[in-house]
């Protein structure tokens, strides 16, 4: 099995349920995002992260911030906007009658 194709082609979907989910608990930094995402068993590269987060913003479900005192390497804060909470609705909808549904098998 060919585990980036798993990775692109499936899980990537599944960080950023995580992703929105943890911006809408508060303020995520990508570093801190890496080991959360690590710690539920994902290997995420900060390679693949990073885009990720600024696709999020593009979309228009994550703001992000830096603080300029904190020089040109400040981390970026993100934070989950009112379309990044409305997706994250739909994706909690799915993923339950989701649930339902493999359970079966």
């Amino acid at each position: 099995m060919d585990l980036k194709l798993v990775n692109h082609e499936i899980l990537l979907s599944f960080w950023k349920v995580h992703v929105l989910h943890h911006a809408a608990e508060g303020e995520v930094i990508g570093q801190w995002m890496l080991k959360e995402l690590a710690h539920h068993g994902y290997d995420v590269s900060p390679g693949t992260l990073y885009p990720l987060l600024k696709r999020m913003e593009r979309n228009g479900w994550l703001t992000s911030t830096v603080d300029p005192a904190r020089g040109p390497k400040a981390p970026r804060s993100y934070k989950i906007t009112k379309d990044g909470r409305a997706v994250l609705k739909i994706v909690q909808k799915q993923l339950r009658e989701l649930g339902v549904e493999v359970s079966k098998h």
